[in-house]
């Protein structure tokens, strides 16, 4: 697919989510795409959400959660507002000043405190608003030669659809693409996606639709993408604590089908050493890492030593695995527990260089633990160890302990991760939100002003 004018070979788009997609995480994650496949750009990699308001009102949290990766050759970065002069605004400041390559729009938050306002998942429903917004962000971005894409929903409820209006307003106003989350917005994140509802949108508009819901695996992202007709993919909830599934997801897509090498994928970080196990046809991982610039040396973490990956074997009805199967389906390379700790390793050195010492760098690590080692059996005291890590020296000496040849936890496959939640019973909105398609004497100035992102 094309964004814009820039040509995707990989269409897989790392979905911006609070707390977790700064440019240390989109790095990790671009790092693994690339090694699933040799084209560039290997998938875009967007920020977390900010407000456009943050922009124009020069906030400097906002303009620190828009920190690039540096190496990325899209930077993308994704607003919300409710204002269409403010939207605007910031998108020439963004573009003007900070070199931003594309744009993503939000119309798709669940949150009560955003949408009892009327920002959210909610403002499609006021066709006059979402239109000027859709207008004044592509006429921002024109002179700097950047595309505008939104990403929204099914509707609000079930009885109050919103993604053809949508779609419709979106492809008059030239936006480059739409990625629907295929829920509504009473559902938040509960409930199955329901995939149906993507088809019908690709069926309706001329433009780029991406599918977004329930990819958990990279097998998902090309059951998606052929049964919806979907031009790419956008994966959120799924890559929390698996930055690796954008390693199996491009070497899926640029295959187009499922490739199955014959050895574990290098990761970054990691230096490469022959081993006598290659000579019985086994790849075995080495037991160094290589350093970064300004990070303190490893400690234990030296003696690391990752799994190794099974041979041939004999399933059940005579059938033969190449060693990357699980769960009856053909997969890309599953880690064990010694390659999540590289990971997590590589993880912590791109933090401590994205904020520039180890303390704020491990406070943010320690929300991930619990995603990345789950399923694994660590027992409570490393749980909680982790889940209190404080120094790149104390984090070796932790995974260190682990039990370095475990093996992937086959149970975690297609398991959902991240928040669900309960579907809602009501929406919040504003009084009689729904009584009309116009917005009226509705005011929305303080909708975007307390919602995450600065």
């Amino acid at each position: 697919m094309n964004l814009g004018e820039t040509s995707l070979p990989i269409p897989i788009f790392l979905a911006p989510m609070a707390g977790v997609t700064n440019a240390a995480y989109r790095r990790l994650c671009r790092e693994q795409a690339e090694l699933g496949c040799e084209q560039r750009p290997a998938g875009v990699f967007t920020c977390e959400m900010i407000t456009a308001r943050g922009i124009t009102e020069r906030i400097d949290k906002t303009f620190a959660m828009m920190a690039p990766d540096v190496e990325d050759p899209i930077y993308s970065v994704q607003l919300y507002g409710t204002d269409p002069l403010v939207v605007g605004k910031a998108i020439s400041i963004a573009c003007g000043e900070y070199g931003v390559s594309h744009i993503d729009l939000n119309f798709g938050c669940p949150v009560p405190k955003v949408t009892r306002r009327g920002g959210g998942g909610v403002l499609p429903w006021k066709l006059d608003r979402f239109a000027a917004i859709l207008h004044a962000a592509v006429r921002a971005a024109e002179p700097f030669r950047v595309p505008v894409t939104i990403k929204t929903r099914i509707g609000i409820d079930n009885e109050h659809l919103t993604m053809f209006d949508a779609g419709r307003i979106a492809e008059q106003a030239g936006i480059a693409g739409i990625t629907l989350h295929a829920r509504t917005v009473d559902q938040a994140y509960s409930g199955k996606a329901r995939w149906e509802a993507i088809a019908e949108l690709v069926q309706d508009v001329s433009i780029p639709v991406i599918g977004n819901g329930d990819i958990w695996e990279a097998s998902d992202a090309v059951r998606m993408m052929a049964e919806t007709g979907c031009a790419g993919v956008s994966i959120g909830r799924g890559v929390l604590g698996r930055p690796w599934l954008f390693r199996d997801l491009a070497s899926a897509l640029s295959a187009g089908s499922y490739a199955l090498p014959g050895s574990i994928d290098r990761l970054p970080g990691v230096l490469h050493s022959a081993s006598s196990a290659q000579d019985d046809g086994v790849d075995s991982f080495p037991e160094s890492i290589d350093r970064l610039p300004g990070v303190s040396p490893p400690h234990k973490v030296s003696s690391l030593r990752c799994g190794t990956l099974r041979g041939p074997r004999v399933l059940p009805g005579g059938r033969m695995t190449t060693g990357v199967e699980f769960g009856g389906e053909p997969r890309g390379n599953l880690p064990s527990c010694g390659e999540v700790a590289v990971m997590v390793r590589r993880h912590a050195e791109l933090l401590v260089i994205h904020f520039g010492d180890e303390r704020h760098a491990m406070a943010d690590l320690r929300k991930h633990m619990a995603w990345y080692f789950k399923g694994f059996s660590l027992g409570g005291e490393l749980r909680y160890a982790l889940g209190l890590v404080s120094s790149l020296a104390e984090l070796d000496d932790i995974l260190a302990r682990l039990d370095l040849d475990e093996e992937f936890p086959e149970k975690e496959l297609h398991s959902p991760r991240g928040r669900q939640g309960s579907p809602r019973t009501k929406v919040a909105m504003p009084y009689n939100w729904l009584t009309s398609r116009t917005l009226d004497n509705f005011d929305l100035t303080g909708a975007d002003l307390d919602t995450s992102g600065g």
